[in-house]
């Protein structure tokens, strides 16, 4: 059995529970103001140690580094408040003796459950409380990547058909008669002539211009899929041993 002195020096410890779990640091040992003996451990409980948690230490044990408590973590971080101030006062530990099931200050028999030996810790009272972890699935937003447009230039050849017109020279041959004979024969009998005419072609004009097509954004839009998730949850049990009528 552990001594006042032995347990005053478990100050700054960790304190575990009886499964082994973490529940925080151990800062102060408060004691009995009738016994003069230690009663209560005040545990560092939370983030940065900025609860204060207080537990019977009937039961605890020191191993090396860390000082091992009769009660489950979650009970411990759900002990009403008390204020950490030089001792505790009666009702702070009346509040407290009720919440772990031990005697306190009341008298007995007087509004407290008869008691019982449990031979895995303290005593407690008749009955135990069967728990069990149930799965609690949130979600939180994370960059899952980004998007972007591009713009590129890409060169395409493109073919089409083009009628073009021409000119070409055609000889034309009249006979001479009546209606024409004086336009024919005016000029010299016999002579030497050039008779030109000047004969035109289209050619394909090619020019290229701008013509805005479509316009092309970006947006967002959130889509739900399903996706499972699995965790291992634990559960107490309760088994009935000896002659007991079920």
């Amino acid at each position: 059995m552990a001594t006042s002195q032995h347990q005053l020096e478990w100050r700054g410890q960790k304190v575990v529970d009886p499964s082994g779990s973490k529940v925080g640091t151990l800062d102060e040992i408060y004691f009995d103001a009738d016994t003069d003996r230690p009663e209560w451990a005040a545990v560092k409980t939370g983030m940065f140690g900025s609860h204060l948690s207080f537990v019977p230490l009937a039961g605890a044990s020191s191993d090396g580094d860390e000082v091992r408590v009769a009660y489950e973590k979650a009970q411990i971080k759900d002990a009403p408040h008390a204020d950490a101030d030089e001792q505790l006062s009666s009702d702070d530990e009346d509040r407290l003796y009720r919440h772990y099931g031990v005697g306190g200050s009341e008298p007995s028999g007087e509004g407290r459950a008869p008691v019982g030996r449990d031979v895995s810790g303290p005593t407690t009272d008749e009955a135990m409380t069967r728990s069990e972890e149930e799965l609690d699935v949130s979600t939180s937003r994370r960059t899952a990547g980004t998007a972007r447009l591009r713009k590129f230039v890409d060169t395409e050849n493109v073919s089409q058909t083009v009628s073009l017109e021409r000119e070409s020279a055609r000889v034309t041959r009249e006979p001479i008669t009546g209606a024409n004979r004086d336009a024919a024969m005016d000029g010299p009998e016999i002579s030497t002539e050039e008779h030109e005419v000047t004969l035109t072609s289209e050619e394909p004009v090619v020019e290229k211009r701008t013509v805005a097509k479509e316009q092309v954004g970006m947006g967002k839009e959130t889509v739900t899929e399903d996706r499972e998730v699995s965790e291992d949850l634990r559960k107490e049990r309760i088994d009935v041993e000896g002659d007991v009528r079920r």
